[in-house]
């Protein structure tokens, strides 16, 4: 199977695969997920998008019955079941299958959705061009959940902008984009927004922040704003698939292109832990 899918144990073709009705996430978006890269077998940072998967689980109560090592089967099953040695992997636990109601029950069993696609990394020398958009989301940004109609709606803004991302922010603070993290180098620091409660704590920043460690460049966690963005040394976009882009345009206007030797040496370390970590 090119695309696997899998519901709860079950497994099929993506295409053919059935969730009921009943499930809470299909009237009330009741759930978090999770989602990274495969490459040769091997699920790419593993041990760190399982930590953020338990924890949004706990942030909103779902109580998931499989342990790390069991979730961690059930989603090589689905790796190995497809006909593809490189993709997307994506996992997902809604709070169950009952009656539409605001209220639910305690012990109520989650379920669980696995689906791999494929997918290509963002090549590092691919550049994006963004928009910014205003941040008209929750407060409870930290944690994955299903609820992403805001950010639907802003990135489907970008690709009719025929850009490639959109960046949020509140009044003038920038949080983070549609789907990804946004941060910027300036004057020799690798800045990125506080990792509170307005943006997700992406596992692709936790990396970049680690490699900047390595590499002696100073962090910065802190507010700044979108005029601060725009005129930043660098500007980049990471998630999952484009783990260190460089973005060359906001809003129409050229940015960042000022720092290159830094944002090279993030690029580098970046492709050497993802090379090491799925085979060469």
């Amino acid at each position: 199977m090119k695309n696997v899918g899998y519901y709860n144990g079950e497994l099929g073709p993506l295409e053919e695969m059935k969730v009921p009705m009943l499930d809470r996430a299909v009237y009330f978006g009741d759930g978090v997920y999770d989602a990274t890269t495969f490459r040769n077998g091997h699920i790419f940072g593993k041990e760190d998008h399982l930590d953020r998967f338990y924890n949004s689980c706990a942030l909103i109560g779902i109580r998931f019955p499989l342990t790390r090592e069991e979730l961690t089967r059930e989603l090589l099953r689905v790796v190995e079941a497809n006909e593809c040695d490189h993709g997307m992997l994506y996992w997902q636990a809604s709070r169950g299958t009952a009656f539409r109601d605001h209220a639910y029950a305690e012990d109520m069993r989650p379920n669980l959705m696995i689906f791999t696609t494929p997918y290509d990394l963002w090549p590092m020398d691919r550049t994006m061009d963004l928009i910014s958009v205003e941040d008209t989301r929750f407060l409870h940004c930290n944690i994955k959940t299903l609820n992403l109609l805001p950010s639907v709606m802003a990135y489907q803004q970008a690709v009719n902008a025929g850009c490639h991302e959109a960046v949020f922010h509140r009044g003038g603070r920038v949080t983070e984009c549609a789907h990804s993290n946004v941060l910027m180098l300036k004057n020799g620091v690798l800045c990125t927004p506080p990792r509170d409660n307005l943006i997700l704590p992406g596992i692709t920043l936790k990396h970049l922040l680690g490699f900047a460690e390595q590499l002696g460049i100073p962090v910065s966690e802190a507010p700044f704003t979108l005029d601060e963005l725009r005129t930043a040394d660098e500007v980049i976009v990471s998630n999952s698939g484009a783990l260190c882009a460089r973005a060359v345009t906001l809003d129409g206007k050229p940015v960042g292109g000022k720092d290159p030797e830094r944002l090279r040496a993030l690029r580098e370390a970046y492709s050497a832990r993802y090379l090491a970590e799925t085979g060469n």
